[in-house]
């Protein structure tokens, strides 16, 4: 027993030896221990046990000192000794935050003391946060396991900050505090942030006032930030650098902009560039220089001027005290190229340039840097036909033009190229008189006509009526197309406005001379209906041309009215060669016939009259002459009789 107490004291004063060691040796120790348990490494699990009852001839040194011997004190012994080492201890509980110590660290762990039976380790990743931790810090950790597999007490700093995070982070955001972060990746449009264990979102307008090309190299740095906005629902947290420096650059702007004076020169920094105007960095305030102040010339892109952290001095041209909005120049620097203009340019004189700006009214031609004039579309061509100036030019074209007008003062000009050609209508009655005949090409369509162009400059107007001499023409699209080319007449010229009048139908000779002996009125003619309307009905004739006829003059023999496509037989009832109207029935054809007809039974019938009665005076005739005799002695008996009965009755009244 006495030898077993000795070797307990000993043990004891190889402990408190330990407790005194430095906590490098401590890690050591812990490395150690935990590379073992890495590699797998086992304490043997077959230890002989033994109570303290055998006795010391009995009792194993060897296998004691080895390990491979525990010895058990009495029950009452041992129930004494945990509670004498239980009182050394703090009362923890799992699933619970607690503050720990951090005792020991080395390059993948960090031991943090929390006043239990045994040390907790957790890997470094979870403090990369925070590349300042030491020995002696003071840290949050959560209790996940009293005793592990190994009986290795099991610790997170993770999840204790975030459990604590959302207090954290609110906190933050009310008090406006400045809190660290570190910078997990890159994300679409920013930053990842880890904040108090959370993900927060890093807008890239917000990681500094100015702007950021390269956003890698921000990734695996500890910034300070402030809370700029929390989403308890979706669980988003907003932060912001930039917000950190914007105070103090706030009061630096102001002290800038009291000083600032308009056409002051100042020096800066493109800051960046964009399509409408180039950002420059005045020392902590920015201006802005528009496209239209670069250069007195035409400026397509501003990176055609200027460069990305190029120094150049600029000349303020307005600002704002209340917006912080300052205007740069950079062109007002050079004199402006219309006062260097030659003196001796005037009207009428050639100049040559180059197109720098097209639009449909006409073309920007640049005859010297920031000196430009423009061609109008009509100065471009002595063609009276409509058209887009890009027909004629494009940009980047050499052109050569005659000055027409030239205004110093407001520095405008106009130019001419039409003036460089001879006018065609000088010699207009030479090179097209009246009767000539030319090609043209169809420009454009109107409802009473076709404009054409016989060369560049010479345009005319072929009327609708001039089209064709047999058919009726609604609108030009039905007789030709744009573009094509058509056979033209020249009927009349009007110099002075420039208009030539053309026909069409004159190419051949008038058929209605012709048409007036084969359309006769009654004469009858097959016709097919192409079109019906409400007025009447438009019949094709033979040789091309047309005629027309009315709802009545369209009924059939059975009553019913003809249709379109029908081919019937027409009688003209009326000639027109000075309208070139012929007016067609297809009922007088058969109401004709029947009265026809009718007419010859009469003739007929009056024929046969004509005959009886000759035939009565004849036989009346020869009655007369054979009995007459007769009759004269029948007609003195009747009146001898008479005479007779006249005298009786006398007689009787007397």
């Amino acid at each position: 027993m006495a030898e077993l107490e000795e070797k307990e004291n000993l043990q004891e004063q190889e402990n408190v030896s330990e407790v005194n060691e430095s906590p490098e040796n401590q890690a050591e120790k812990v490395e150690s221990a935990s590379s073992g348990e890495l590699r797998g490494e086992e304490k043997p699990q077959n230890r002989n046990v033994e109570t303290a009852e055998t006795s010391d001839a009995d009792f194993d040194w060897e296998k004691y000192e080895s390990g491979d011997l525990v010895v058990e004190a009495k029950g009452a012994e041992k129930i004494e000794l945990e509670k004498l080492y239980d009182k050394t201890l703090s009362t923890i509980s799992e699933k619970e935050v607690i503050e720990g110590t951090v005792i020991a660290m080395n390059k993948r762990e960090v031991v943090i003391n929390i006043g239990f039976k045994s040390d907790g380790i957790v890997s470094r990743n979870e403090f990369r946060y925070n590349p300042d931790l030491k020995v002696g810090d003071p840290v949050e950790v959560y209790v996940e396991s009293q005793e592990d597999k190994k009986g290795q007490l099991v610790l997170s700093h993770k999840k204790a900050r975030a459990l604590r995070s959302w207090d954290r982070v609110n906190e933050a955001l009310e008090k406006d505090e400045v809190i660290k972060g570190y910078i997990k990746c890159r994300t679409k449009g920013g930053m990842i942030v880890d904040v108090f264990g959370i993900e927060a979102f890093l807008p890239g307008s917000q990681i500094d006032v100015k702007p950021i090309r390269d956003y890698d190299m921000f990734v695996g740095k500890t910034m300070e930030f402030k809370v700029v906005k929390i989403n308890p629902e979706f669980k988003n947290v907003v932060v912001s650098h930039k917000a950190l420096i914007e105070a103090e650059l706030e009061q630096q702007k102001k002290e800038i902009i009291s000083k600032l004076e308009k056409g002051q020169v100042l020096e800066g920094t493109v800051k960046n560039i964009t399509s409408y105007g180039v950002f420059i960095d005045l020392g902590g305030v920015d201006g802005l220089i528009h496209i239209t102040d670069l250069s007195w010339g035409r400026v397509s892109h501003p990176e055609e001027i200027v460069q990305l952290d190029q120094k150049l001095n600029v000349v303020i041209l307005d600002f704002d005290d209340e917006k912080k909005r300052i205007a740069l120049g950079l062109k007002q620097l050079t004199p402006h190229p219309w006062d260097s203009l030659d003196a001796n340019l005037k009207v009428g004189d050639v100049v040559k340039g180059k197109v720098v700006v097209m639009a449909d009214y006409g073309a920007f031609v640049e005859i010297a840097p920031g000196v430009e004039g423009l061609i109008h579309v009509s100065e471009m061509s002595w063609s009276q036909h409509l058209r887009s100036a890009q027909d004629f030019l494009k940009v980047g074209d050499e052109v050569e033009a005659q000055i027409i007008t030239l205004d110093r003062e407001e520095r405008k000009m106009s130019l001419g190229m039409k003036q460089l050609k001879p006018d065609p209508w000088d010699d207009i009655e030479v090179k097209y008189p009246v009767g000539s005949k030319h090609k043209a090409k169809v420009r454009n369509f109107t409802n009473f006509g076709v404009f054409v162009e016989i060369e560049e400059g010479i345009d005319g107007l072929i009327h609708i009526s001039d089209l064709s001499w047999t058919k009726k023409v609604k609108h030009p699209a039905e007789f030709t197309n744009v573009g094509e080319d058509i056979e033209v007449v020249v009927l009349d010229i009007d110099k002075e406005n420039r208009r030539l009048s053309l026909g069409h139908k004159q190419l051949e000779e008038n058929p209605w001379d012709v048409f007036e002996s084969i359309f006769t009125v009654d004469s009858i003619h097959e016709g097919t209906i192409v079109d019906i309307f409400d007025k009447g009905a438009v019949i094709a004739l033979p040789y091309g041309v047309e005629g027309f006829a009315t709802p009545r003059h369209l009924v059939k023999e059975d009553g019913s009215q003809a249709k379109a496509d029908e081919k019937l037989p027409f009688k003209v009832i009326e000639f027109n060669k000075g309208t070139k109207r012929i007016i067609l029935s297809h009922s007088r054809v058969f109401e004709d016939e029947k009265r026809s007809d009718e007419q010859s039974a009469k003739m007929a019938q009056a024929k046969n009259t004509k005959k009886g009665v000759r035939k009565l005076k004849e036989s009346l005739e020869k009655t007369t002459l054979g009995d007459i005799t007769e009759l004269a002695a029948l007609k003195d008996q009747m009146e001898a009789s008479e005479k007779k009965d006249e005298a009786k009755d006398k007689k009787s009244e007397e």
